[in-house]
């Protein structure tokens, strides 16, 4: 893997955006020292989808939707 200095990095910026988007992975340092590392940006597949992922990991009480109401009506009227 490549490592280029951040002064090269500001210079080629351009060039470097290239590289990586054409898939190649690289090193930006300061003093010699890595500091990020460049990656190729890959979209998610429009085939992918993130519904259900936390499936069975969560557990929704049955009266979710009425959770609270009373104490809620009663903060509005004033009621204690």
């Amino acid at each position: 893997m490549h490592q280029y200095n951040i002064h090269c990095a500001k210079t080629q910026l351009s060039a470097l955006v290239d590289k990586a988007a054409a898939g190649e992975t690289f090193i930006i340092a300061k003093a010699g020292k890595p500091l990020v590392k460049v990656i190729p940006y890959l979209p998610q597949k429009s085939g992918q989808q993130r519904i259900g992922f936390l499936k069975d990991q969560i557990k929704v009480p049955a009266d979710f939707n009425n959770m609270g109401q009373e104490e809620i009506i009663n903060m509005f009227e004033g009621i204690k």
